[in-house]
């Protein structure tokens, strides 16, 4: 990847025009709904058509429902609203040649003719669908795009559940999004809008174990809620009117959620009722262990009964949730709670610490059951599902742990785990932990279309993503002033979520289709931006690359408790003992032992320096290329921040400074990364070697990394106030300018390090291969470049092998291996070196390895005398799979 290709970035093609007006802005529209049709009369669609009436109203256009064509009048423009399977959807599709697909939630915009009139089919396949076709038309009315479809739209999920999250973590914080009803209207329309159909309101999650409390709203929710019959149980000292407006919210929540065709899922992490700490608020009086299970079933029932518009339930089962680990009696006990509802409830389990008999234990309540595994540990890596997991989560249960699913199955506490075999009886749904961001804004749509794309891997249902501010005050540290922290309070929006309207736009839209039309997100920027709605879009996406590229090859801790890269605490290069919050670690605890989330495909720091200095040419992804790559985006954000800022009409305007301050911030963490990564590995050489040349340089590129940081630090103090807070500890609350002592002392060992040696003190080992690695570090990484191809089976029969070819344009001496795992994380990669015959290199999965339930994972390293590669590796945007996977023909039965 090079610079130039960042630059080229497709989501902003510079000089890419400006939508034309609304057409005929001030002409009447006819929004024909007839009445018979099942799909087009049901309650979400009938409310989409009220904002689109009221989109076109703000455009001085009016718009009124008929039952038909023939009732509406004749002049200005008809809008059909219809579902695919109506008379009047058939006749239009068909005579624009069109279909509709059959799978839930498509969407079709055509034009057409009906009854001899011309007409614009606004066509769903089901109501969820048709809710999506006419809330396009409604946002392309608000942003001033033109109505006047000439190219039919047609569309169709990529995944199945696409949800977001919003977590109520802190009272201080979080009480006044959860009353404020007007927000509730706005925000669950902008999820609808962008495609959202699911949302997840979680409580419980405010810490991470039933331990050291001080704040326990909504932590055990039922005594919050309701006053369960058969026991008197309480939330002390709080008031019977705050816990009957709490359910009255709750109420009304899942009631505007249903309303808009979304899924209302409740979360409930915690069932822990009392907790080892001196002081607490919100005690819960009244339970036993022996009414314990009991008083959670029931309260479960109740609530289910009074909110009848939740048709979900999110539950963590292990040991965090306060119910010890291999207590299955609990949660026995507790779904019984869930049949005598009378109408399906998804169940979507936590997948850290479960096992089978977790899953049996759903399943018997005859509801859909899903497995919801964390996405890149509790962060969010690069747009792909990891090669391989940490050895930390490879390691069996010690001799003095006791052996439950927590620690004989450890591969599942930070991903997937062995959940996808082809035959389960549960869906897959991967979760995004907000571990790497949480305060800064995103939007890359090259990375959103490759989410989209991820998540349905394997055969999962989709994803769940843990909004922007997720965690915010969590574990007691909530402070008032507004939950985006600004200290300059002209950027402050009206509501916390409006920050990221293009981040929630982006990524809903891409999640529901990777190839949707890109206006979709560019007319939200041209309204914004105008003239700068290019660059500013350029500038935006490659920041938004640097903290994913960070996370998947610099994996400090898999807790968002200890690593926070997006206000990353430093971590030294030179001393393990310095200060830090990174436990799940290599010894010694330093910059270069740290491994990738992605051992497989990325090396360490001190593995590049050993492959340096032996002239190793490895086909892993080095350091040194991820170097680059972040240095590559930050200076096409850089460059693109500068023009936006130069074509920018207002460039005072705050939705514009909001904007260009998260790109320095990220661009900034980008380059301090990169040339920290580069200071760390001629660290390492020094260390080997004692070249003074080597250390010489080390610091040469850490104090260009610290002076990014400063750089960036001082352009977050004029935004954000000093305390931005995500839990108690030092590396979860404060300011970018607080990190730079930790930096500064790293760097203070490093200097007094040189001091000792002496700058001419000499080297060990060989010179020549000591410069030469030097010299290899200072250079722009030159990854071997092959030409080849391959086309993956579309599926393989279980007990026969795989037949693989990899062919060449030219065949130059190659030795080709291919490396192949099933689909579980709990398994290691296997290695066969190819054959090479007829301008090709085949090989073979073995018939005893197919032999399983599992998909099969494999790519190739190509080896040469002037380097190393994996193929298919990653295109340059980074935002695609780097390996194939191959389904079981099993699937089908």
């Amino acid at each position: 990847m090079n610079r130039r290709s960042f630059l080229k970035h497709s989501g902003a093609v510079a000089g890419a025009a400006m939508a034309s007006e609304l057409a005929g802005a001030a002409q009447n529209v006819s929004i024909i709904v007839d009445p018979r049709d099942p799909v087009a009369s049901a309650a979400p669609p009938g409310w989409a058509v009220r904002e689109l009436q009221a989109a076109l109203a703000k455009q001085g256009a009016t718009a009124k429902v008929f039952s038909s064509v023939s009732a509406a009048p004749t002049g200005g423009q008809t809008i059909v609203v219809a579902g695919g399977g109506s008379a009047a959807a058939r006749e239009i599709l068909r005579g624009a040649n069109l279909s509709m697909p059959s799978s839930p939630e498509a969407l079709c915009l055509a034009p057409g003719r009906l009854d001899g009139k011309s007409v614009l089919l606004a066509g769903g396949s089901d109501a969820r669908g048709l809710v999506y076709a006419v809330l396009e038309l409604a946002d392309r009315a608000g942003y001033g795009s033109t109505l006047d479809i000439r190219t039919p739209v047609v569309e169709k999920p990529s995944n199945a559940i696409r949800s977001c999250a919003r977590c109520f973590v802190s009272p201080v914080e979080d009480k006044a999004w959860f009353y404020d009803r007007d927000m509730w209207v706005e925000y669950l329309s902008m999820l609808a809008a962008h495609r959202y159909n699911r949302f997840n309101l979680t409580f419980g999650i405010g810490y991470n174990s039933a331990r050291d409390i001080p704040d326990s709203y909504f932590y055990l929710a039922y005594p919050f809620l309701l006053r369960v019959p058969g026991y008197n149980v309480t939330a002390s000292g709080l008031a019977d009117a705050e816990r009957d407006r709490n359910l009255e919210t709750l109420r009304f929540i899942s009631e505007q959620t249903a309303a808009r065709g979304i899924q209302f899922n409740l979360a409930l992490w915690s069932h822990a009722y009392e907790w080892p700490n001196k002081v607490t608020n919100y005690r819960i009086a009244g339970l036993t262990p022996e009414t314990h299970a009991p008083y959670c079933r029931d309260g479960l029932a109740a609530l289910l009964q009074a909110c009848p518009k939740i048709t979900g339930l999110s539950i963590r089962m292990h040991g965090e949730s306060g119910i010890p680990d291999g207590r299955y009696d609990f949660w026995e006990t507790l779904f019984a709670a869930i049949k005598p509802a009378g109408r399906p409830i998804d169940l979507d389990l936590h997948a850290k610490g479960t096992d089978q008999r977790h899953i049996d234990i759903a399943l018997r309540t005859g509801m859909p059951v899903s497995m919801a595994p964390k996405f890149w540990a509790e962060h969010l890596g690069m747009p792909y599902h990891q090669a391989a997991i940490r050895e930390e989560e490879m390691r069996p249960a010690g001799p003095n742990e006791p052996r439950n699913a927590a620690t004989t199955r450890r591969f599942l506490r930070y991903g997937y785990g062995d959940y996808l075999r082809d035959d389960r009886k549960y869906g897959i749904i991967h979760r995004v932990w907000p571990g790497t961001q949480r305060h800064l804004l995103w939007g890359d749509p090259a990375m959103a279309a490759g989410y989209g794309r991820a998540f349905s891997f394997s055969g999962s249902l989709g994803v769940e993503l843990f909004e922007p501010l997720s965690f915010k005050g969590r574990m007691g540290s909530g402070l008032a002033g507004g939950r985006n922290a600004y200290a300059d309070k002209s950027l402050e929006t009206k509501y916390d979520w409006q920050k990221f309207e293009y981040q929630y736009r982006v990524w809903g839209r891409l999640v529901y289709n990777p190839e949707t039309d890109a206006d979709g997100w560019r007319r939200y920027m041209r309204r914004e931006y105008r003239d700068a709605a290019p660059a500013a879009e350029a500038a935006l996406a490659n920041a938004s690359r640097v903290l994913p590229v960070i996370t998947t090859t610099h994996g400090a801790s898999g807790s968002n408790n200890s690593y926070w890269p997006e206000m990353y605490t430093n971590m030294p290069i030179v001393d393990p003992n310095r200060a830090q919050p990174y436990r799940d670690t290599p010894d010694p605890k330093k910059f270069g032992t740290v491994g990738a989330f992605d051992p497989q495909l990325f090396c360490s720091v001190e593995a590049c320096a050993e492959a340096l200095l032996s002239g190793e040419i490895p086909a892993r992804y080095s350091p040194l290329d991820v170097a680059q790559w972040l240095e590559d985006m930050s200076i096409a954000a850089t460059e693109n921040q500068t023009l936006a800022l130069e074509r920018a009409p207002q460039k005072d305007a705050p939705g514009l400074r909001r904007l260009m301050a998260d790109v320095a911030i990220q661009s900034g963490t980008g380059k301090f990364f990169a040339y920290k990564f580069r200071s760390a590995i001629l660290w390492s050489l020094f260390e080997r070697t004692g070249d003074p040349t080597a250390l010489s340089e080390a610091l040469k590129a850490y104090r260009i990394a610290r002076e990014a940081w400063a750089t960036m630090a001082q352009i977050a103090k004029a935004v954000y106030v000093p305390a931005v807070t995500y839990g108690p500890n030092a590396n979860l609350r404060g300011h970018w300018l607080d990190r730079i002592a930790g930096i500064d002392g790293d760097l203070g060992d490093m200097e007094k390090r040189q001091e000792q040696a002496g700058a001419t003190a000499p080297g060990t080992g060989d010179p020549a291969n000591t410069r030469r690695a030097i010299a290899t570090v200072l250079a722009r990484p030159q990854r071997l470049t092959v030409s080849c191809h391959h086309t993956p089976a579309a599926e393989f029969d279980p007990g026969k092998p795989i037949e693989v070819n990899l062919s060449f344009s030219k065949m130059d001496g190659q030795r080709v291996n291919l490396l192949y795992r099933q689909a579980d994380q709990s398994q290691r990669w296997r290695t066969a070196e190819m054959q090479a015959r007829d301008r090709e290199y085949r090989g073979l999965v073995p018939a005893g390895y197919t032999q399983s339930p599992y998909p099969i994972l494999y790519y190739f390293e190509v080896h040469s005398a002037t380097g190393s590669t994996i193929y298919p590796g990653f295109s340059p945007d980074l935002s695609n799979q780097p390996y194939f996977v191959v389904r079981s023909s099993r699937r089908r039965g």
